[in-house]
């Protein structure tokens, strides 16, 4: 270890990585277990299943969910770390040995940037798998098709007639079933041709199969008409990756993802967005690390530990909701989607940085 004894090195290690672990599966339990009340609550309602199944379900859904939370598991398991060394008078020997905050803090920095990386590179693809592995067992089990998504959603597509804009109330089956359609149809000189109304639409191999349509067409009268197609250079698969969650794409195929929407002419913000979110994931665990050194590294003895970790804990709350709202910023197109997965992780490493460096040497 750099700046401190391979010993204590590896002790300060070792109790971080099973304060932060226990904290995890604490949380990691807490959701299985109120997702399997909610999943016997369904079956409870005449759905002949097993329990077993149902445990099955709940086990391949959490991880998804529990990645989520992954920093406030670092947090905590932090502040508890620090704590318990601080406590035990374990820090206030070694700072009497000439340790510093940046020494005995390497280890827990080290960490913290390790888990991210096998987060992001293999936690995240194993519990995208599992999660789509647990929405086929919903499925099968549940005897029903994948749920609606009720949100206005927008595609814009290129086909050999020139280009179009549609815009539906509700997908189904991650999009390649869209109801409530309105589609603007454009020739190759990017002019209104008409207007397309539909009370459903399904796609097919090279156009969508709109039903029950009603057609508009400048200067002439409207109609109606029980199919009408339209062309597109779509794919089931790049529809899906538009309409369907991103965060059922795992890592590693989010680069490629990116590459064919971009080729089909689609929006990929949201793709990139998520892809630089997950490569700043160790920088996050990392902000939350030394977070939690700020508030956990006071002795006992001077008072005040309670409002300190308070005031941490405020802060990693902070962070995630800056996140977010940078995120969200992101989407809208308002801030960069590197700004926005990037800094604000980075600037709570700073200040948390600039706070440790005003303790240390005041």
């Amino acid at each position: 270890m750099i700046g401190v004894g391979r010993t204590l090195g590896f002790y300060i290690a070792r109790r971080f990585m099973v304060s932060i672990a226990a904290v995890f599966l604490t949380v990691f339990s807490l959701i299985y277990m109120i997702d399997l009340v909610e999943l016997l609550r369904r079956a409870s309602e005449g759905v002949r299943v097993s329990a077993f199944q149902l445990a099955q379900l709940a086990f391949f859904r959490t991880p998804t969910v529990a990645e989520k939370v992954l920093p406030f598991a670092f947090l905590f398991g932090s502040v508890v770390a620090f704590l318990g060394l601080s406590r035990r008078m374990e820090l206030v020997i070694a700072r009497a040995a000439g340790v510093s905050v940046w020494q005995f803090g390497f280890p827990p920095f080290m960490i913290a940037l390790l888990v991210g990386v096998l987060t992001t590179t293999v936690y995240n693809p194993m519990s995208v798998r599992m999660k789509a592995h647990a929405d086929r067992i919903e499925t099968l089990v549940f005897k029903r098709a994948l749920a609606a998504e009720t949100s206005s959603r927008f595609i814009r597509q290129i086909s050999v007639d020139g280009s179009s804009i549609i815009r539906a109330e509700q997908s189904a089956d991650e999009g390649v079933r869209l109801s409530q359609v309105t589609a603007f149809v454009f020739d190759k000189t990017g002019l209104l041709v008409e207007r397309v109304e539909a009370e459903s639409a399904e796609l097919r191999d090279g156009f969508w199969d709109l039903n029950k349509a009603r057609i508009l067409t400048v200067g002439i009268e409207p109609q109606v008409s029980e199919r009408y197609l339209l062309a597109t250079n779509l794919t089931a698969n790049e529809v899906r990756q538009v309409l369907g969650n991103i965060e059922t794409i795992e890592f590693w195929a989010l680069p490629q993802t990116i590459r064919q929407l971009e080729s089909a002419g689609l929006d990929s913000t949201k793709h990139r967005l998520h892809l630089h979110s997950l490569l700043a994931k160790p920088v996050v665990l990392l902000a939350m690390v030394i977070i939690a050194g700020c508030v956990s590294l006071r002795f006992f003895r001077f008072g005040g530990v309670a409002k300190l970790v308070l005031y941490g804990v405020i802060a990693g709350f902070v962070l995630y909701a800056a996140l977010k709202v940078a995120s969200d910023l992101a989407s809208a197109g308002l801030v960069g989607i590197v700004s926005a997965s990037w800094v604000p992780a980075v600037v709570g490493c700073i200040l948390g940085i600039f706070v440790l460096l005003k303790q240390e040497d005041g």
